[in-house]
């Protein structure tokens, strides 16, 4: 947005701030918050403190530098906020759990490692944030953010200090930050009409059984070597020798093949041309099947409702079926990709197709969270600092999606489209 377009959209901020920022008590540090906000959607390549209270005609670059790393107000109640009034405004069809990397130097940023980072495609000196959006086709928006801590971080006293690290922050896999988000959510009385993953995270059997447990809908992306038994194979118990001792419990003799090798022997006929949305190049369109399979491997456990009806813990050896979602492009020579899903049995297979593809809409997301509100140009070093900074940048990106989404307001122009950078998707 250029200045002119900041202006005219003034008096609709003020009020947004005066709601989203209404657990901020200080009537000061929501003026900052008002200025910081502006900052971020007027247009310049940069959006550090420094450089967004140099284009601002009331910045103040020492009050904003207190006001992101120095003050103590709390980010989360701003964050449950933003939550409450744009669900409702973009009705999602699912969330999707993903990370972003953003390159540094040195080690004093706070959980700043050696690391894969996924905005130069290798392993780099980076911060990785794990989050949750809502999205559907036309809106999406960031629900929570989780700064990862790497295990070098976890027992790092003097960095911790530095970098004031609460005391019960410690290291946590990337997929159990995801569940503690959606955990959190839930505690807002917020759940997800399904959950949305790539395969970075879809492949891990325990945030799997995790969603299941929690009672959410997924379709979530797989690696072509996760294993799974067709939904025909049965468990077979073998014969008991003699009269002395348990009962063999039952499982699969043969071992499961991997999704690529049940996804081959379907053949071609098998996949079916499917259109899910409309792209600004045309219809997006390509072949999938969708099949019913029973995900195996080592670390899928016994279900906990069958281990526990049975008092001396026997198991029918059954594990419990899925969806297996295929995508083979005509130009390709072998299937592509694969998701899991444990929605219903009777789903149509256009419904698993669109949500396996709805992911494309966070990566706009991100294309506007950094390099149109600077969400990767935080300079600061502090834990805290870092939460306000990605907690501000949401507020901007929430505030510019209900005026793109709002029927009476005309929709300032995106920053993202302004931007000379070009687009890589983390």
């Amino acid at each position: 947005m250029d200045a002119h377009e900041v202006n005219r959209v003034r008096a609709t901020l003020a009020f947004y701030v005066a709601d989203v920022f209404a657990s901020v008590r200080r009537k000061d540090q929501r003026a900052k918050g008002d200025c910081y906000l502006r900052g971020l959607m007027l247009d310049g390549r940069r959006k550090s403190i420094q450089a967004m209270a140099s284009r601002l005609p009331d910045g103040n670059e020492q009050n904003l530098q207190q006001f992101v790393n120095q003050s103590t107000w709390d980010p989360v109640p701003v964050q449950r906020r933003i939550n409450e009034r744009l669900l409702p405004l973009v009705n999602p069809a699912a969330w999707v759990i993903d990370d972003v990397s953003v390159p540094k130097d040195g080690q004093m940023s706070v959980a700043v490692a050696p690391q894969y980072c996924g905005a130069l495609g290798k392993r780099a000196n980076c911060q990785v944030a794990v989050s949750v959006h809502a999205a559907s086709d036309t809106a999406s928006f960031p629900l929570q953010w989780r700064l990862f801590l790497p295990k070098e971080w976890a027992s790092d006293t003097g960095r911790r200090t530095l970098t004031r690290i609460p005391a019960d922050v410690t290291h946590r896999e990337k997929w159990r930050l995801a569940l503690d988000m959606l955990d959190t959510l839930a505690d807002w009385e917020m759940r997800p009409p399904a959950v949305v993953a790539d395969a970075a995270y879809g492949t891990n059997t325990h945030l799997r059984t995790a969603l299941a447990e929690r009672g959410l809908a997924y379709v979530l992306a797989v690696r072509s070597d996760v294993s799974a038994h067709p939904f025909e194979a049965e468990p077979v118990a073998p014969v008991r020798n003699g009269p002395v001792g348990c009962w063999p419990q039952p499982r699969y003799r043969q071992t499961a093949p991997s999704v690529a090798a049940l996804a081959a022997g379907l053949g071609q006929e098998a996949f079916t041309p499917l259109t899910w949305r409309h792209g600004s190049r045309g219809d997006l369109h390509s072949r999938f099947a969708a099949v019913r399979v029973r995900p195996a491997g080592k670390a899928v456990e016994r279900p906990i409702k069958a281990a526990a009806s049975a008092e001396q813990g026997w198991w029918d050896g059954i594990l419990p079926d899925c969806w297996l979602l295929i995508e083979w492009p005509s130009d390709a020579e072998a299937p592509t990709d694969y998701w899991l899903s444990n929605l219903p049995a009777d789903t149509p297979i256009a419904d698993l197709v669109r949500l396996a593809k709805v992911r494309w809409r966070i990566e706009h997301d991100y294309r506007e969270l950094k390099h149109g509100l600077g969400l990767d140009h935080f300079e600061g070093r502090s834990w805290p600092g870092w939460h306000h900074h990605v907690t501000l940048v949401t507020a901007a990106h929430a505030f510019l999606t209900e005026q793109r989404l709002s029927p009476k307001v005309p929709a300032p122009a995106s920053p993202s489209t302004r931007s000379s950078t070009p687009f890589r998707a983390s």
